[in-house]
């Protein structure tokens, strides 16, 4: 805050602050421009259409002189501005040739005396100005060899009128006018400098320039003093305003102008390119534009073709006319509409940056980072609107750019301190729980720690279990190195299932098993359903690895996954020695039982009664009710089919008359159940489950059932 102090006070400039505040007063500027079309200027262009028509530039003063008289005469312009310096005598009729000839020839003397009036078109040109509001240009230059072409006009100011007071101008070392005889006829004459800031861009024109110790107008000032002159009998004194030693303002009659210690005022641009008429002068000469047309308007001659470089870089287009840069400032003279940069500003900016940081510095460390955001967000959107009300109801242009990188840094190192002080902490969470937990879990984990902690409680999982079949005979029939291949690449591909594809969290390895579980640490709604559908993966994946196994002359591979839903115990628990991340209870053994009895059955998995309650949208095949060791009521198991909008026709059907000979086997018809378990073979041949039932069946008709039978199977191994 400090720093941003010093630069407001410029002690030590920064050169990217100010291009900032350029920017934004650009983008004030371009919001507010009352835009539309200022009827009382008028810009007679000396464009491309009349330089083709009329010839190269210079034209001849000639016709120049008849422009004027067009002007004032058919159209009955208010007054006429030439945004040009007429520095060079015009010989274009030879006058410079036949005046040599008249000097060797004294015959010729008489004759030609006659005919030079009609030659000289510096006088025609100058008579068509006398006596007519017309206001010519000239420049100023600052160059080291400058030299000094032709008559400026009087000062407006004399030596010493800014003696001892604050105010600032730049040097100018020489000066290119206009003839003697242009100026004398002309009603004013007013420089064309303009100020453009280090970017390069036309926001400032100053309207007095020092040269020799005296102070002369510029262009607009003086078109709009001669245009006073015509209401108040003569041009209005100009008189500087001062406040307490400062250069403020500029007093033209009744009228005052704000300025900068640079005797500079904020060019009122009233919108894009083409804010005021243009008329090609061609058009004029030629008396393509209609009488009265004109009548009554402020004309400014200036050019806008590209050969004659009279183009400028602003902050509302990138290329505008320097003429529509005077017709700016003229306008916003005749509707006394400026914005004001005074000195005073900067002591505006020191205490919003002053009292905006000390606020802020002490009130976004007490405050989480969401309410330090919100904060900001409020500080930036007051001291935005506080600069927009002043530009808009008070015509104040405040610097914006330190207060609002004050704000930006005081948040950012803020913010800076906060994450690395929550990174810090994050990373000792990650190191305490990546312990157990998968890292995708983890980062999630860290997005808000509080939520999480190690310690053992209660939460309803859905527990996976996954072993592979015969795996005895698999690692007699493999090499050890083989044997290692193989494990691994089935166990990283069964891993990323569960871990990647379905978030869950991954247990332990037991030898060839697996335990997995969904549900914790982070919550999952969907627990139930992504076990179910990790464990349709795996079977899946495994036909894969089958395919990649079997080229290199490895045995098949098999597995069987149980899947239990319920309410257990999950933490950090375990011995002095070693402990983990794991979940224990009754839900995690019937898991672990019904991955035992998938062999039984002869299905790939087998889920509990609770999981398939939670799961809506996947087809299931009930298949027994059971009691497992250790349990005494008996649980409804089903196989996992697949996602119901994905089952076949056939599959359904097979479905349907399944389910008639689960009935009938329960209600003891064994005649109708035997005869939907035939037509179940005939539809899948090497289906075990059904020619279980089958076998179960014939079993059944040869021992006599007791009348408390219950269609439940009974397992005393785990």
């Amino acid at each position: 805050m400090l720093l941003l102090v010093g630069q407001a006070l410029g002690l030590y400039p920064v050169g990217f602050v100010t291009q900032l505040d350029n920017l934004i007063y650009d983008a004030r500027l371009a919001v507010t421009m009352p835009r539309g079309v200022e009827r009382r200027i008028v810009i007679l262009d000396i464009d491309e259409q009349s330089l083709g028509e009329l010839g190269h530039w210079p034209w001849s003063r000639h016709l120049m002189a008849e422009l004027i008289d067009k002007l004032f005469v058919r159209h009955g312009v208010a007054l006429v501005g030439f945004d040009v310096v007429w520095a060079e005598h015009d010989a274009s009729s030879g006058i410079d040739a036949l005046d040599r000839l008249a000097r060797e020839l004294p015959q010729l003397r008489s004759a030609y005396a006659r005919l030079r009036p009609g030659l000289d078109f510096d006088a025609r040109f100058a008579a068509a100005m006398k006596g007519r509001a017309v206001v010519l240009g000239y420049y100023f230059n600052s160059e080291a060899r400058a030299v000094r072409a032709n008559v400026i006009p009087k000062p407006v100011l004399p030596a010493g009128s800014f003696s001892g007071r604050r105010a600032e101008f730049h040097q100018w070392q020489g000066y290119t006018g206009n003839l003697p005889a242009y100026l004398e006829s002309a009603a004013a004459a007013g420089h064309i400098n303009q100020l453009a800031d280090a970017d390069g861009v036309l926001r400032r024109m100053p309207l007095i320039a020092e040269f020799g110790g005296e102070y002369y107008e510029s262009f607009s000032l003086a078109v709009f003093r001669t245009l006073l002159a015509k209401s108040l009998g003569a041009p209005p004194a100009l008189e500087p305003g001062f406040k307490d030693d400062a250069l403020e303002t500029l007093k033209v009659g009744p009228f005052e102008i704000p300025v900068d210690e640079n005797a500079a005022t904020l060019i009122p641009y009233r919108g894009h390119k083409a804010s005021f008429e243009y008329v090609p002068a061609a058009d004029v000469l030629k008396d393509r534009v209609a009488p009265g047309t004109l009548k009554d308007k402020i004309v400014l001659v200036g050019a806008t073709a590209p050969t004659l470089g009279d183009l400028r870089s602003t902050p509302v287009d990138n290329v505008l006319p320097g003429v529509e840069v005077h017709a700016n400032m003229l306008a916003g003279m005749l509707e006394q509409d400026f914005k004001r940069r005074p000195w005073y500003t900067l002591g505006a900016e020191v205490v919003l940056v002053l009292v905006g940081g000390t606020v802020l510095a002490l009130l976004i460390p007490m405050l989480s980072a969401l309410w330090a955001t919100l904060a900001v967000a409020v500080g930036t959107a007051l001291i935005v609107g506080f600069n927009v009300t002043v530009w808009q109801h008070g015509g104040l242009v405040l610097p914006l750019a330190s207060s609002l990188l004050m704000v930006l840094a005081l948040y950012t190192m803020n913010m800076a301190y906060g994450y690395f002080v929550e990174s810090r902490a994050k990373r000792q969470f990650t190191e305490l729980f990546g312990q157990y937990v998968p890292p995708e879990l983890v980062r999630q984990m860290a997005r808000d720690p509080r939520r999480y902690n190690m310690a053992p409680k209660s939460a309803e999982l859905t527990i996976l279990f996954s072993d592979v079949r015969g795996f005895t005979g698999i690692s007699e029939a493999l090499s050890p190195e083989a044997l290692r291949e193989f494990i691994n690449d089935y166990l990283t591909t069964m891993s990323e299932i569960i871990r990647g594809r379905h978030r869950g969290t991954l247990d332990k390895y037991i030898g060839d098993a697996i335990m997995a579980f969904w549900g914790a640490p982070v919550e999952d709604a969907q627990h139930a359903r992504n076990a179910v559908l990790a464990a349709l993966h795996m079977q899946t994946a495994c036909h894969m690895l089958n395919q990649r196994f079997s080229v290199r002359g490895w045995p098949q591979l098999a597995i069987g996954v149980g899947i239990n839903t319920g309410t257990v115990r999950v933490g950090d628990m375990g011995s002095k020695l070693r402990r983990a991340y794991t979940a224990m209870g009754d839900a995690v053994n019937v898991a672990s039982r019904l991955e035992g009895r998938t062999k039984h059955y002869g299905v790939g998995i087998l889920v509990g009664e609770s999981t398939r309650q939670r799961v809506e949208d996947v087809a299931f095949r009930e298949v027994d009710r059971i009691k497992v060791k250790g349990k005494d009521e008996a649980i409804t198991i089903y196989e996992p089919l697949g996602l119901a909008v994905e089952l076949e026709a056939q599959s359904e059907a097979e479905l349907r008359i399944w389910g008639q000979a689960l009935r009938a086997y329960r209600a003891r018809n064994w005649d109708l159940a035997e005869v939907n378990l035939l037509n179940l073979q005939r539809l899948a041949p090497g289906c075990m489950l059904y020619r279980m039932y089958v076998e179960q069946i014939t079993r059944a008709r040869s021992t006599p059932m007791t009348a408390d039978w219950e269609p439940v199977t009974v397992f005393d191994e785990k």
